[in-house]
């Protein structure tokens, strides 16, 4: 017999984390399109000093963040994993559609599921070193005296990876819970009702207090 835990599952620098990264992205990337002509906010002069402080403050949470992953263990949370990888693309795919259950159980030591691995995994790797690297070139080429156009392209193939990832990610946890809020308010208050069954509940581990 299952039944619904609620559960600490996600402390407070992970949620300030989540969410100063959020806005800061949402940042740059108005601020981008604005330096790229796509329309006017704030002037371009306003778009470019704000863009580039809010690339400076990224770059701090995320070398605070990584930090945080390695002394706290959660770099385990993004290991991939082949195991029941086809049934979680399956479920996104068909069985959502056809209300069918989660192929795979969230826990406090597993918030992640198989696909939700390689995707953040992905973006951990591929789109923001792509975003980072190519930002600090294109803020220093004069200095360093190399060509922006290349630079520029890549910049941007990457700002739009990453709004992808971003409109993807907002669809999904609005949209595959019971309702709007429910994936959305455990990154807000830390706790989440999660699945489990009578014959573990002796065995769970004790809940850490709130924050």
């Amino acid at each position: 017999m299952k039944y619904t835990k609620r559960t600490f599952i996600y402390p407070i620098f992970e949620r300030f984390w989540h969410w100063s990264q959020a806005a800061l992205i949402i940042t740059l990337g108005l601020t981008g399109f604005e330096i790229h002509g796509t329309y006017r906010l704030v002037g371009f002069g306003n778009a470019v000093s704000i863009h580039n402080t809010a690339a400076i403050l990224l770059l701090v949470l995320v070398a605070f963040t990584i930090f945080w992953h390695f002394a706290t263990g959660q770099w385990k949370q993004y290991v991939p994993t082949t195991q029941k990888l086809g049934a979680v693309i399956r479920y996104y795919a068909i069985g959502i559609f056809k209300h069918e259950p989660h192929p795979v159980r969230r826990t406090r030591y597993t918030k992640l599921n198989p696909l939700q691995k390689l995707v953040y995994l992905g973006f951990k790797l591929l789109i923001f070193p792509i975003m980072a690297t190519t930002g600090l070139l294109y803020m220093f080429s004069n200095t360093l005296g190399i060509p922006i156009s290349p630079i520029a392209f890549l910049h941007v193939l990457g700002a739009f990876l990453l709004i992808s990832f971003f409109v993807t990610h907002l669809y999904i946890v609005l949209t595959t819970g019971r309702t709007p809020l429910t994936h959305l308010k455990p990154m807000i208050t830390g706790w989440e009702a999660l699945e489990e069954d009578d014959h573990a509940a002796p065995q769970a581990a004790p809940e850490p207090s709130a924050d």
